[in-house]
């Protein structure tokens, strides 16, 4: 499985649960390192807004309009 979004783009958090809505859904995020596959396939990236940085599966995280 190949990475879905390149380095550079904006992505916001995807709201997936209860756990997710203590995170702001308006947070924004620039990708800044694409990370090999997991064991069980998912592409992650380390994502990096003015709070911090953090690593995310790919399913975590959507495109930012």
């Amino acid at each position: 499985m190949s990475h879905k979004f390149k380095l550079g783009q904006r992505v916001r958090r995807a709201r997936l649960g209860y756990a997710e809505a203590k995170s702001d859904p308006g947070d924004v995020f620039e990708i800044v390192r694409l990370v090999p596959e997991d064991q069980t396939g998912e592409p992650f990236y380390r994502i990096k807004s003015g709070t911090g940085e953090r690593a995310v599966r790919e399913g975590e995280i959507v495109l930012a309009p």
